[in-house]
Order: C-alpha cells, then structure tokens, then sequence
C-alpha cells in the first residue's frame, strides 16, 4: 500500500531513495497505532520489514524536532551495530545515532549522551550505566518520544522478568524528567505478543501480527546422521554432519550460516568444514567471547560477501542482516520452535533457500526426526516473565530507591507488590520523601540480569588473576567444584581450589581427555500447595518448593567414548532454593505391574526425564531452566511422586505453563518415547541406560506405560 501521506517528506524523499514506493500492511498499520499515540509490539515473520515498521514513527519524530530523543533497546551488542549501519542508509537530516554499550570507549560516552538523539543500547548497560547515573541524562529523559525494544521475545525467564523491572524503572525515571516516552515492541512470532510486551513494559500494547510481507519459496530438510549401533540407537556425529554440509554449500560457491549450541561446537565445525574444504579463507566461526573488534570484522565480511560460510552460536540467531544467505543450517534443535524459525528465516531472503535440521542423539531431536509434522505443524511458544518474582524484584526496588525515592506514587508504574517489598526491604529507609537507598554501595551493581541470584562465585585464573567469568551459588558447587573441568571461550581448565568465603574458584590450563560430571543428592519439600485438580485420573498440583541439593562428587568421564574412568567424591556444603514446580501422584491403577522395585523408581525417573526434555516445547524455555525429582514415597504425599520444577530460585513460570497444559504436556511426551532408544533427559543419559546421579535404571518401557495410562483415562 502507498507510504501514508503523513510521513514527512523529508522521509518519504529518503525511503524513495532506496527504492521504497509503498509499505506493508502491517507496516502501516504500526504507523498508524502510533500516529495515535499506542505502544505497539508488531510481531511478524522474518525479514518481513518489522524494522521499517518502528524506524518510520521514530525518524519521523527526529524529521519534526530533533531535540526529540529515542533509545533503541537490543538483547546483544551485534544488533545494534547492524542496526546503526541500517540507520545510516536513510541519510535523514537531523538524526545523530550512536551506540552506548560496554564497548562504547569512556572518552566518548559523554558525547553521546550530550549529541546522540537515537541512542542504541541493551537493558544490561541501561541496567548499569543509565538509571543509576539519571543526573547525566537529564536532557535525555526529558525529551525521551520513543522507547524501541527489538527482539522482545528473547527477553523470557529470569532475563525477560528482569527487563520488565529496567523497563519500569525507565518509565519511572523518565516521568520524573517530564517525559512519557512510546514504546515500540518488535519480536519473532510468538504464541502471546501482546501479553509479553504488557509483561515487560507494563503498558496496554496493540498488536500487529498479520503478516503481509512476500515470502521466498524455501526447502527444509530433516538430516539425521547415518546409524552405527541399531541396537542402542547410536548414531555418528552430528557436528560431522553440519560441517558437511556446511563445506558442500560453500565448495559450490554457496553462502551458509551453521547455528551451534554451544561455543566450542561453533569451533569444532568450523575447523571440520575448513579440513574438509583444505582452506578456512572463506569460513569463520562467530561468537560470544570474541573481541568487538573481531566479531564487527566477522559481521561486514559476511555481509559484504567476502565470507561465504559461519559456524555460529545464537549470537547470530538474531535479526542482524548478513545478507543473501543460500542455506542455513541449525545442529540441534535450540529448544524452542521460534527459536528455530528464527534462524531458519536467515535462509533464501532474496531466492530459494534451504533450511536444514541435524539432529543430535538428543531425544526431543530424535523425536521430530520420527514425527517431522510435530515439528513443522507445532505453533510457537508462548513467550512467560514475572517481573514480581521476589528474588527479581528486590534487587531492583532498591535499584529505583537509589534512582529517586519511592512513594505510593510510583504503584502505577513500579507495580504495588514494589512498594511492597520496599517495606520490608533490610537497606531501604523510610524517610518524608518515600524509600531511600540506606547502604554505601549502588545496588544495581550487586546483580546482572540473567540470573535470579546476586550470590555469585568469581572464577579466575590462577597464573595471571583475570577473572574469567562468574557462577551462581546454587550452579558454583556442581560446575566449579575443585577438579571440574571449566570451559571458557573454548578452551579447558581444571578448578585447582573452590574458595568457600572468598566465593572464588581457583583454575589454570588443562590439556587432558576427559570431562567432569557432578553427582548430585536432591530432595524437594512441598511449601505450599497453590492450585490442585484431578487430571488425566490423578491428583495434579503446582504451587512452592524449596530443593535442597548436595554435591557428594563427580565422575571422570572419557571424552572418546564416555566411559568413567574414576569416581571422586566430595565435602560440599548442601543448597537450599525455594522455587515452583508441578508434581503428580500416579494411582495405583496406573502403576499396576510397575509398582515393584526397582522397576518402579526406573519408571518414575524416566517419565520424569522425558517431562524435561518436552516442556521446553510448551514453556519458551531451555531444557537448563528446568530441573526435577521423582520418588518411590514421597515423606509429604506418602505416595510415589513426580516434580518438575523451575530451576530458577523463585519460579519463573515455567512449570505454571506446563500445569496449564498438562494433558499436552503428557501426551507429547508419550510420543517422543515411542520408538525412542533411550531417554535422553540429562546428559548421561544420552547414551545410557542409567542416569548418572541414581543407579536404578531408566526404564523407558515402563514410563511410555504410565503415560498411556494416563491418556486412557
């Protein structure tokens, strides 16, 4: 449809430049809702223009008064570099973008608050380096027009319920410098747009989800790698495979981006395709870890065409336009159907293209590969936060208090469970102006925003005293354990020492052949039960749980072929986490002939590990985000019981989302074991009969019986 006639000209002029006559109806449509004054979240496929969409309303806003200011919110740092170059192409007199991010030089920074009027940053760095320091964004914040947060469903979970508090904060901070700033939602489909972008901004937003952008004709293919034990189901590698196909499309001249899991399979398949080929000149691996100055290198030679073939983590999942790509190749399922559409939609923008799923030995993968209309049927996830989650939402209610002092005005913005916890929060003070701040440090920086806990173990290496990276409490005892063999940017080390008080992990250099794997005692309390019904013929709940975990050791486990070479055992300190979880309780009718030990324990194990591996499918989650417990007798129930719980301190709505959809839940599970060699729920139990925390076996047989029952009823 025709640009509409009340886009200035200056943009209508700048559009016609680069060739654009007409927009998209949904294109128009986010115009139109915010010509009226909506927040909008446009929620289409990709490449399917959802940039232009909130770039008009905000150019157009700079066109009018260039004192107007905008900020441009991205979940990774290489978006808002793509997007800056995108912006330069406009040529739209009197915008003056800049990016503002950790790797913005500190000479600079105040350039950019004084000259910028379209700031691109993340919400760790707005989190960070904004709010708290609001007195030297003054003239920001009082002329704020637009908020624009692409991407808005990566922001689910602990990450996306910390965004929701940084989004009101803004909003807080914003009105106290006069300004009420618009908000623009972008995001991949998703099952509740709208729902998200309420949840994370706290705003009525329309929506915009009717898709009317062309679509290019793309052929997709299900690869899984060739077989090699029939009787366990063992099959070659699925990192051998992609970088196959990865050195076959770039041998015929072919651009291709391979999506990884993990950073040192990103490497792995890079260095496979580069044997494979004999030269690496036109291949490159990319991912987090990397240098910006190398990962800005990777991102214009593969939009330049000078790269023909990437081996890349979901950094490069996102919307960044590397432009023609011929086939785009996903090695795992990465654990949500969005997620994998999203990194599908890179392939044949501009022609044909090809889209390719190598399936791990993964069950869930081992699944579609049996049942290929689940996957390519299946709708996509709902996008679930909680920004009230306590353990979330005190950290930053003492945040907003050190912004600005917080009164029963702040409600409607903040939300009232805020004012809430401010009340009983140990370092706010109530004073004649509201909560204030009461300790010597800033709070914002006792905590990131991609974990629930603030209590986090430093690890660093030993010969220099750099510190590498940063475990939570509750993850420090099973990963960075002394002996554990830590990976970072790809490369090995071996914790020499895990320092209890000083909440540090100790590692140097290790060039050994074998892995470590924790062993783990657990047990789950019932704290309060919040909803109960009968489904499927048993007793169903959801509601509090505290899971107290003990690490009594770790195996030393052969890279080559997984076998143990040596159990070490440990003296750690127990942990103990309230989160939510769901938990049945099978009757006895349904457990008939299974009841007997240890077919019994084996039955409820291995339902619970397949539960796992499918609710990633119901809940827009990682398989990580999710933990578990079955028992023969539960000390509460005193039956034989089933947990699956958020692996969050706090819940994050995870096993809410799995509650709700239960009779789904269940019945996609069944499937998966059907046929299914093994359960492959935990990462021992890939290729194992048994798990690698209990001794009984996985007995797949007798979980498929359960659930069959279950969906008799």
């Amino acid at each position: 449809m025709p640009v509409p006639a009340d886009v200035p000209v200056s943009i209508r002029e700048a559009l016609a430049a680069q060739g654009i006559d007409s927009l998209y109806e949904h294109q128009a449509e986010v115009w139109h809702a915010a010509q009226r004054g909506e927040n909008v979240i446009v929620t289409t496929g990709t490449a399917s223009g959802k940039t232009l969409a909130f770039n008009l309303p905000v150019l157009s806003a700079l066109a009018d008064d260039a004192k107007n200011r905008t900020l441009y919110l991205y979940p990774t740092k290489a978006l808002a570099q793509d997007q800056v170059r995108g912006l330069g192409t406009f040529g739209v007199k009197g915008m003056r973008a800049a990016i503002y991010d950790g790797d913005t030089p500190s000479e600079q920074r105040w350039q950019v608050r004084k000259w910028s009027n379209l700031i691109l940053s993340n919400p760790d760095m707005l989190h960070l380096g904004v709010l708290p320091h609001h007195d030297r964004w003054g003239d920001v914040l009082s002329n704020l027009r637009y908020v624009v947060v692409d991407e808005a469903h990566v922001y689910r979970g602990v990450f996306g319920s910390h965004v929701g508090n940084v989004l009101r904060r803004l909003r807080r901070l914003a009105r106290v410098y006069g300004a009420d700033p618009q908000f623009l939602f972008a995001s991949a489909t998703i099952a509740n747009p709208g729902e998200l972008a309420h949840d994370l901004s706290g705003l009525d937003v329309t929506v915009v989800g009717d898709d009317a952008a062309p679509r290019a004709e793309r052929t997709i293919a299900l690869w899984n790698p060739p077989l090699l034990d029939e009787e366990l189901g063992l099959r070659g590698s699925s990192l051998a495979e992609g970088s196959k196909l990865l050195a076959e499309l770039v041998s015929k001249g072919l651009r291709a981006l391979v999506f990884a899991k993990s950073r040192r399979a990103a490497e792995l398949i890079h260095r496979l395709a580069a044997q494979r080929l004999g030269d690496d000149s036109l291949l490159s691996p990319y991912r987090a870890g990397y240098t910006p100055a190398q990962r800005r290198e990777i991102e214009q030679r593969l939009f330049s065409g000078a790269l023909l073939g990437v081996s890349a983590t979901n950094a490069l999942e996102l919307g960044i336009d590397v432009g023609a790509l011929d086939g785009v190749v996903s090695v795992g399922f990465p654990g949500t159907v969005a997620s994998l559409r999203q990194q599908w939609g890179r392939a044949g923008r501009r022609g044909h293209g090809l889209a390719v799923l190598v399936a791990t030995d993964d069950a869930l993968d081992q699944y579609f590969m049996r049942e290929p209309e689940m996957l390519l049927n299946r709708r996509v996830e709902a996008a679930i936060s909680d920004h009230e989650n306590p353990r979330i939402l005190d950290g930053h209610v003492a945040a907003a208090a050190f912004e600005a002092p917080l009164d029963e005005a702040d409600a409607e913005v903040l939300g009232s469970e805020a004012l809430r916890r401010a009340a009983q929060h140990p370092d706010l003070k109530k004073t004649d102006a509201g909560y204030v701040w009461a300790g010597r440090d800033y709070p914002a920086g006792r905590f990131g925003l991609r974990s629930t806990s603030p209590d986090v173990f430093s690890v660093v290496e030993a010969a220099s005293g750099a510190v590498l990276g940063a475990v939570e409490r509750e993850k420090a005892y099973s990963t960075v354990h002394e002996g554990a063999i830590y990976l970072h940017l790809g490369e090995q080390y071996r914790v020499v020492a895990l320092d209890l008080t000083s909440r540090s992990a100790i590692i140097e250099p290790f060039t050994g052949d074998y892995y470590t794997q924790a062993k783990k005692e657990s047990t789950t309390a019932i704290e309060e039960t919040l909803r109960a019904e009968q489904r499927l013929g048993l007793d169903l709940a959801f509601g509090r749980v505290s899971v107290t975990e003990q690490v009594v050791g770790y195996q030393k486990k052969s890279i080559r072929d997984q076998t143990t070479i040596e159990l070490v055992p440990l003296d750690l300190p127990e942990t103990t986490f309230e989160t939510e979880a769901v938990w049945y309780v099978p009757e006895p009718e349904q457990l008939e002939d299974l009841e007997r030990m240890p077919t019994l324990l084996g039955t409820l194990h291995a339902a619970e590990h397949a539960m796992i591996a499918i609710l990633p499918l119901w809940a827009m989650c990682d398989r990580w985000d999710i933990g578990g417990l079955s028992t023969n007798i539960h000390f509460q129930t005193g039956r034989p019981t089933i947990f699956v719980y958020d692996g969050h301190a706090g819940g994050v709505g995870i096993t809410e989302r799995g509650f709700d959809a239960f009779e789904g839940w269940v019945e996609d599970t069944a499937r998966m074991l059907e046929g299914c060699p093994c359960v492959a729920g935990c990462p021992s139990c890939v290729q194992s009969p048994k798990c690698g925390n209990l001794n009984e076996p996985l007995d797949k047989s007798g979980a498929l019986t359960l659930l069959r029952r279950l969906l008799s009823i």
